[in-house]
């Protein structure tokens, strides 16, 4: 299975991120299903490994806090422009709950990521275009900013693909303390 861990993004953020998906030639925009902030990407996991993954999980404690998206812009590979996102405002207790996660998953024996940890919703999948039109683009909804809204959990993601893009699946939620839904931890969904 192809795994990650994210926080799925309520249904009135979504509504002012599909908003922002449109001008870009080429582009190609994440459907609404698709948008959710990654909190750490497994990838190919075995079963064994699910399991123990899905333990670790289910065993971090951490308050519920709020978030808010801010700003957008897009990252660079080979000088063209590969992806267009919506960037975290105070991303403090964000960085926190990624920093746990890193530490369960290595005292499992996952190799933690060596890129620096920069959390976005991707907006929109790109061929590899000229850096400037992306930079047109982050300047048209640079003051972008969402409502704020709560994290009470996060989820374990699969991922499937299909010639209509990813399919995302939430293979488990892990509620954050004081969230009142604490007791369904690591619970998996039918």
């Amino acid at each position: 299975m192809r795994l990650f861990v994210a926080i799925e993004i309520p249904d009135r953020i979504k509504d002012t991120l599909t908003a922002l998906c449109g001008g870009v030639d080429g582009a190609r925009w994440r459907d609404r299903a698709q948008l959710h902030l990654t909190v750490r990407f497994l990838g190919e996991i075995d079963g064994a490994m699910a399991r123990d993954i899905d333990d670790v999980l289910a065993h971090i404690a951490m308050p519920a806090f709020e978030l808010h998206l801010r700003r957008t812009g897009f990252f660079n590979e080979r000088k063209l422009a590969r992806v267009l996102w919506a960037g975290v405002g105070d991303d403090a207790p964000l960085r926190k709950l990624h920093a746990k996660i890193q530490h369960g998953l290595a005292a499992i024996g996952l190799e933690p990521e060596h890129r620096r940890y920069h959390p976005h919703v991707t907006l929109a999948r790109l061929g590899g275009i000229d850096p400037m039109e992306a930079e047109g683009y982050a300047a048209r909804h640079g003051e972008y900013q969402s409502p704020p809204f709560l994290v009470d959990r996060y989820s374990l993601f699969s991922s499937h693909l299909s010639r209509e893009g990813a399919i995302y699946t939430v293979e488990a939620d892990y509620p954050l303390a004081g969230s009142g839904a604490e007791s369904g931890a690591g619970a998996d969904r039918d």
